[in-house]
């Protein structure tokens, strides 16, 4: 006698958005998102350091982070790296065995959701 398996058609099409991602998938997508913006975005930085660093050119890095929308780049650049950061450390201690069970992992998601943003607004306030 064999076993027959009922199998479930498969979903001709993704359909997102019926899709719920819990908060740690979340913070995942986000840290992807973080590091390759960070990445792309690094000439831009590399330019501003460069511009920062010459007397001569210093009035024109001045006014180039003067515009709103280079300070507006730069907060979310500023939260790219947070949020990299803090989520590099929660996926650094999950590879060690900590906090990998379900309530201690949505517990680290959010607390490096709160504590990037919470550092975003503390330093881009200071810094704005």
């Amino acid at each position: 006698m064999s076993e027959v398996s009922v199998r479930k058609p498969r979903p001709k099409h993704l359909a997102l958005n019926e899709i719920r991602l819990p908060l740690p998938g979340f913070v995942s997508i986000l840290h992807r998102i973080s590091g390759a913006g960070l990445f792309l975005l690094l000439p831009f930085l590399l330019y501003l350091f460069d511009l920062s660093l010459a007397q001569d050119s210093f009035a024109s890095f001045s006014a180039l982070v003067g515009n709103p929308l280079v300070k507006l780049i730069l907060f979310g650049l500023l939260w790219a790296y947070l949020h990299h950061f803090c989520a590099g450390i929660r996926f650094l201690l999950l590879d060690l065995h900590v906090g990998v069970d379900l309530q201690p992992a949505r517990q680290s998601a959010r607390l490096v959701l709160i504590v990037s943003l919470a550092l975003t607004v503390v330093i881009g306030v200071a810094l704005w």
